[in-house]
């Protein structure tokens, strides 16, 4: 029997434990709870109702999965781009946050309560540095030479609350969003190259771990004479 077809049938598991793990790593579990804060509850009730709820999103995601064929080639754009919309469309079924959406979030509660600007840009730095995100444009540098600009006419700190101080910021800040050529209106664009981003990420991670699997599998003596089947020939709805 051909290596591929004796693979899937002796290393469904493996193969599966594999995929899963890295499916769930890629998307972690907290990716199935938007993180809002839950009503006062009993801590047993409240544990209860997370992991049903944990469990609708995961099935519901899951059920999404089953449906698409979903080739593991990171180095081919449609391939991308159409686990991106599976992805896509995960989120949307199961009612969850989009990686751009859990970076607002987490944005509008870690700086929730800081006083001043300056603290305000330091903590989006840390930010974008803990969620993996790179400034390729210097436009934290820029940003904080206008918070100086802004602080230095101002004699002192600026205050968040500083209404006048700020605006003069956000004016220096639209000049800095000008100059890179960044507008408002390119938002959704810029969203949909990150996560097209984090699709390739995932299927690279994916490749990655189902090379890893049949290297595996092809040291079994059984294995060792036939070649190793291609990963983009591989369905993940087989494993599932």
């Amino acid at each position: 029997m051909a290596f591929s077809s004796r693979l899937l049938s002796k290393s469904r598991q493996l193969y599966g434990g594999q995929i899963i793990s890295q499916w769930d790593h890629a998307v972690p579990v907290r990716f199935f709870a938007k993180e809002a804060a839950p009503t006062a509850l009993k801590g047993d009730e409240m544990l209860k109702n997370i992991f049903l709820e944990v469990k609708k999103k995961f099935e519901t995601a899951m059920g999404v999965v089953r449906k698409e064929k979903i080739t593991i080639d990171p180095e081919d754009p449609a391939a991308v781009s159409h686990y991106a919309k599976v992805m896509k469309t995960v989120r949307e079924k199961a009612d969850l946050f989009s990686e751009s959406q859990r970076i607002q979030y987490t944005i509008q509660t870690r700086t929730q309560g800081i006083p001043d600007a300056r603290t305000y840009l330091l903590t989006l730095k840390e930010i974008r540095i803990k969620r993996g995100l790179t400034d390729d444009l210097g436009a934290e540098a820029m940003m904080m030479e206008a918070l100086e600009k802004v602080e230095k006419e101002l004699k002192k700190p600026l205050m968040r609350n500083d209404k006048k101080g700020m605006a003069v910021l956000m004016a220096e800040f639209d000049k800095i969003n000008k100059k890179l050529g960044v507008r408002r209106e390119d938002l959704p664009k810029y969203e949909e190259q990150l996560e097209l981003k984090i699709a390739k990420a995932q299927l690279e991670d994916l490749k990655k771990d189902a090379l890893e699997a049949m290297e595996t599998q092809k040291k079994r003596e059984e294995f060792k004479d036939e070649e190793m089947v291609d990963v983009k020939s591989l369905d993940i709805r087989n494993f599932i």
